[in-house]
C-alpha cells in the first residue's frame, strides 16, 4: 500500500440520518468519503451541509435505488472504477447503512419483499461485489435491537401471506447479523472483518417515507425520544479505527449481546444460501 494512502469509506444511505453523521465524523478522521444516496434531489441538503461544515473537503456521491439488484451491480461498477482511479484501488470500509420500511407488502422488480431486499440483500450483494477491493478492510452493517426476539420466518420469508411492517423489519435486521457472522467465515482469506452496530433509538426519518400517516405519526412521536445520529456514529468510527478482534455486535463502542439464533450454523448458513440464490451469486 502506498504510504500516503488516505483511507476510503463508502456509506450507503449516506445522505441523511446515521449515514450522514458517520460521514461527518469520517471526514474529521481524514477518511475519503464516498456517499450513496437514493437520488440526486434528496442528496442536495446533505451536500449543502457538508460544504458548509467542511468547505475544503470533497465528498463523492453515487446515486442508486438499492432495492433493485441491477442497480447494485451498476453501482459497484461505478465504485470500482472510481476507487481504482482515485483511491489506489482500495476500499477500506463499506458501511451497509441503507434501509427503509413499508407498511404494506411490496415486491421489488426482482420479486423480493421490499424490506428484505433493501435492508438485507442490498448489503449482502454489495459486500460480495466489492469484496476484492475490500481486502484487509471492514464491513459494517446498521442493525437494530428489535432483532433480538426474532427468528427467520422460513415458511414465508417474504411475509406474502401475513405481512406486518415491524415483523418484516425485525427479520431483516436479524438477517444483517447472520450475514455479518457468515461473512467473517466466508471472507476470512481476504482478511475482511464484519461487524453490526446497534444504534439504539435515533432521531431519523426512516419510518417517515413511503408509509401511511398513522405509521409516520407513531414513529415521529417515538423518535423524539431518540438520540442525535452523531451519538451512534461514534461506534462506527470506533470500529473503523480499532478493528477489534473480538465481538460481532457493538453498541456505544462496546460489545453488546445479541439474539442466540445468530450463532446457530443451521440458521445462518441456510440464510446465506438463500441470499446467494436470490442474488444469483456464489461466494467462492
Amino acid at each position: 500500500m502506498n504510504k500516503t494512502h488516505q483511507k476510503t469509506v463508502l456509506i450507503t444511505g449516506g445522505t441523511s440520518g446515521i449515514g450522514l453523521a458517520v460521514a461527518k465524523l469520517s471526514i474529521e478522521e481524514n477518511y475519503k468519503v464516498l456517499l450513496v444516496g437514493s437520488s440526486y434531489e434528496r442528496s442536495i441538503p446533505s451536500k449543502i451541509e457538508l460544504n458548509q461544515l467542511y468547505p475544503n473537503v470533497q465528498v463523492h456521491y453515487f446515486f442508486s435505488d438499492l432495492s433493485v439488484q441491477s442497480n447494485i451491480h451498476k453501482l459497484s461498477d461505478e465504485v470500482i472504477t472510481y476507487i481504482n482511479q482515485e483511491c489506489d484501488g482500495i476500499l477500506d470500509v463499506l458501511i451497509n447503512n441503507a434501509g427503509g420500511v413499508r407498511d404494506s407488502y411490496q415486491s421489488t422488480v426482482d420479486g423480493i419483499e421490499y424490506q428484505f431486499a433493501l435492508n438485507h440483500l442490498s448489503g449482502f450483494l454489495l459486500s460480495y461485489l466489492l469484496r476484492n477491493q475490500l481486502k484487509n478492510g471492514i464491513i459494517l452493517f446498521t442493525g437494530s435491537f428489535s432483532h433480538r426476539k426474532m427468528k427467520i420466518h422460513w415458511k414465508d420469508v417474504m411475509f406474502k401471506h401475513n405481512y406486518f411492517i415491524f415483523t418484516a423489519y425485525r427479520q431483516s435486521k436479524l438477517a444483517n447479523l447472520m450475514t455479518a457472522k457468515s461473512l467473517n467465515e466466508k471472507l476470512a482469506k481476504l482478511n475482511i472483518k464484519s461487524y453490526v452496530v446497534d444504534p439504539g433509538l435515533v432521531k431519523t426519518d426512516i419510518a417517515s417515507k413511503h408509509t401511511s400517516w398513522l405509521v409516520r405519526m407513531v414513529w415521529n412521536s417515538r423518535s423524539k425520544k431518540g438520540t442525535d445520529p452523531l451519538v451512534p456514529a461514534k461506534t462506527y468510527i470506533y470500529l473503523m479505527k480499532n478493528r477489534p478482534l473480538e465481538g460481532l455486535y457493538y453498541k456505544d463502542s462496546h460489545i453488546h449481546p445479541y439474539n442466540p439464533e445468530v450463532d446457530n450454523p443451521c440458521e445462518y448458513e441456510r440464510l446465506f444460501e438463500l441470499s446467494e440464490k436470490l442474488c444469483h451469486i456464489h461466494f467462492e
